[in-house]
């Protein structure tokens, strides 16, 4: 099986791989062996390289989703010459295309003259559950505080953070009013954090407006021997919190398991203790110097 995501300059879209599984999955359900081919830079783990699929070995070649156009797609048609060769779930541009007449047979999902068919990524079965999906809220320094290590926080995040079997939305509590990237108001952003399974930030206001919205939070102190966002954990009763200092990964992983399973409820109870303080807090007491 191949695609446009195994050709050298190709590359993997959410839809071309949700397509890829329908397929697999349809050919394993039919008793039908088959292999997948990838680009160079997608074959790793035991997958083949497109290159490097020896041609005599197979009999027929099934390429999906995406144009059935262009010169990567007419030299399959030479190489693999002895095989049949069928296209499914394809957009046809050019009917008599050297592209598209190579095949023997073509499935298309959109074609002059014909009615469109559904694109094979909605015949995909779900894998299992979804994967969490996080916010992330980063400084990237240099902060305020002379004994900060904003950037070396943010370049740790940036390599574990990969590992995680999970859904990331850069996030930025900064307002904007010309910027569609940036929410125009404190609700707005308040909203979009209720949407999250978990805030992952080296910032204070990060830890507090996702214990605000109920979201458990894995937060990082970026300051050595810890600051505000050390102060504002200490305040809010939330424990999962990495100082710098033990910024490695298994501490990492620790909270964000613990994020994860113990952290929501912990959450909901830290946002409706918070939420309804209001005995002989910063404001009364403001307000007492006031009259």
């Amino acid at each position: 099986m191949i695609g446009w995501f195994s050709f050298p300059d190709g590359e993997a879209t959410a839809g071309d791989l949700l397509a890829l599984r329908a397929v697999q999955d349809a050919l394993t359900d039919a008793g039908l062996p088959h292999e997948t081919a990838w680009s160079p830079g997608l074959a790793a783990g035991g997958r083949p390289a497109l290159e490097e699929v020896p041609a005599e070995e197979f009999g027929r070649l099934v390429f999906l989703c995406g144009p059935a156009h262009g010169e990567q797609v007419a030299a399959l048609h030479t190489r693999f010459a002895h095989c049949l060769r069928i296209a499914v779930g394809v957009s046809v541009v050019d009917p008599d295309a050297d592209a598209v007449r190579g095949f023997h047979h073509v499935l298309a999902r959109d074609a002059a003259g014909l009615p469109p068919e559904p694109d094979l990524s909605l015949a995909a079965r779900p894998a299992g559950g979804p994967p969490p999906v996080a916010a992330v809220v980063l400084t990237h320094g240099p902060g305020e505080d002379g004994d900060s290590r904003h950037r070396r926080v943010a370049d740790a995040l940036a390599d574990w953070l990969p590992g995680r079997d999970c859904a990331f939305a850069d996030l930025d509590t900064g307002l904007g009013r010309d910027d569609w990237r940036l929410c125009r108001t404190a609700d707005q952003c308040q909203a979009l954090l209720t949407r999250f399974d978990l805030v992952v930030t080296d910032r204070l206001h990060g830890l507090v407006l996702a214990l605000r919205a109920g979201v458990p939070v894995l937060a990082v102190d970026p300051v050595d021997g810890g600051a505000e966002v050390t102060a504002q954990a200490r305040a809010c009763g939330w424990p999962a919190l990495v100082p710098v200092e033990r910024l490695t990964g298994p501490e990492l992983d620790r909270w964000w398991t613990w994020c994860l399973t113990s952290g929501p409820a912990r959450a909901r109870r830290a946002r409706a203790a918070l939420l309804g303080r209001r005995d002989d807090d910063q404001l009364d007491r403001l307000v007492a110097l006031l009259r």
